[in-house]
């Protein structure tokens, strides 16, 4: 447990250290796989298909703000429904409007949760949102994970029922609409999904704010619990053909994703919870601490070794070799050093010698 909790503090260590580029960076990514998928279920407009503009308008989505992502995603999946047929792109237009008013009124900020809902749906794994978003969101976050939920089976009924509607004339638009509401707004599939998510979503919320021993845990586990029976009743009244494998895997995955944003979010330890009790001249208070589990992220200590030493030098000193004309070469500073000393040291014994010759 240990070295996770070390991995934690290194991770956030990390993340505030380089802020500044994982940030554009991660942007960058989702707008590129929205737009990407985006392309990659519809595609009716080739111009749009295009590599290239997807990774400009990603790279300029890195600089905005999350919400610029969401109308980029939307202005894609208009121009596709225009492309099939315009009273499709009529009907997608109005669908889009009233998500936006219903998402800016009471989730402003879950401009991520519009766009991740519809990306997990193509990854099959829709059921972690609700989890994380009980988790990590307020009860304003069940409306963004229910505006994802119709944002996906907006698409996914035009894609389903493209083929039909390319083999409509122009005089059945009335047709073409009633097939879009009806495959759309009136998909009882949609609205079970939906109304599970948004329930689970709440019921978490308020689980995980309990006052009570591994309330975050209960919550999570009870959370998956509750979409799976919501999603099974629906399906046995309204026959849906709901996949139950496919709901079983995603609680189990979503359980997962839950307890690793546990960890990383309230990671507490309840064996050292301690009751305290104080009062002042109005109230009596009666608290229960519970001390978070953290461990000092391990500094990196640099040790310089400095091996190498200074090389010695041999000092020559320049003298006349007797019978020979020619000096031995050496260094000239070190000539005159030693020089010096050599004249100073005889300097000192004719003194020396003087001095005796005195005495005697």
């Amino acid at each position: 447990m240990t070295k996770l909790l070390e991995l934690r503090e290194n991770l956030k260590l990390i993340l505030n250290r380089y802020e500044a580029f994982i940030i554009p960076i991660g942007k960058f990514l989702l707008a590129f796989s929205v737009l990407s998928v985006v392309n990659g279920q519809m595609g009716y407009m080739s111009r749009l298909d295009n590599a290239a503009l997807v990774l400009i308008v990603a790279l300029t989505c890195s600089f905005l703000p999350l919400g610029a992502q969401i109308f980029f995603g939307a202005i894609f999946s208009l121009a596709h429904m225009y492309t099939l047929s315009i009273e499709v792109a009529l009907v997608g237009l109005c669908m889009y409007l009233l998500i936006f008013v219903l998402f800016f009124r009471f989730g402003p900020k879950d401009a991520l949760v519009v766009l991740m809902t519809p990306l997990l749906f193509f990854m099959k794994i829709p059921y972690v949102m609700p989890i994380a978003m009980g988790l990590l969101g307020g009860p304003a976050s069940a409306i963004s994970v229910g505006c994802g939920v119709v944002v996906y089976y907006l698409n996914y009924s035009v894609v389903n029922n493209a083929a039909t509607i390319s083999t409509m004339g122009g005089d059945e638009a009335v047709a073409k609409i009633r097939l879009i509401i009806d495959s759309a707004v009136a998909n009882k599939e949609m609205l079970i999904v939906a109304a599970a998510f948004v329930v689970t979503t709440l019921a978490v919320y308020f689980l995980r704010r309990l006052a009570m021993e591994y309330s975050w845990t209960i919550a999570i586990v009870s959370g998956a619990m509750l979409n799976l029976v919501i999603l099974m009743l629906g399906d046995l009244i309204y026959d849906v053909n709901i996949s139950v494998v496919g709901a079983i895997l995603g609680g189990i995955v979503a359980i997962a994703v839950g307890k690793v944003i546990e960890f990383f979010r309230f990671c507490v330890d309840y064996r050292r919870t301690e009751k305290v009790q104080f009062e002042d001249d109005e109230y009596f208070y009666y608290v229960t601490a519970v001390p978070k589990m953290a461990v000092a992220a391990p500094a990196k200590t640099v040790k310089r070794i400095n091996s190498a030493t200074a090389p010695t030098r041999s000092v020559t000193t320049e003298r006349t070799v007797a019978g020979q004309g020619r000096p031995r070469t050496g260094s000239s500073r070190s000539v005159t050093v030693n020089s010096q000393m050599v004249s100073s040291r005889r300097t000192a014994d004719s003194d020396r010698a003087d001095d005796y010759e005195e005495i005697f």
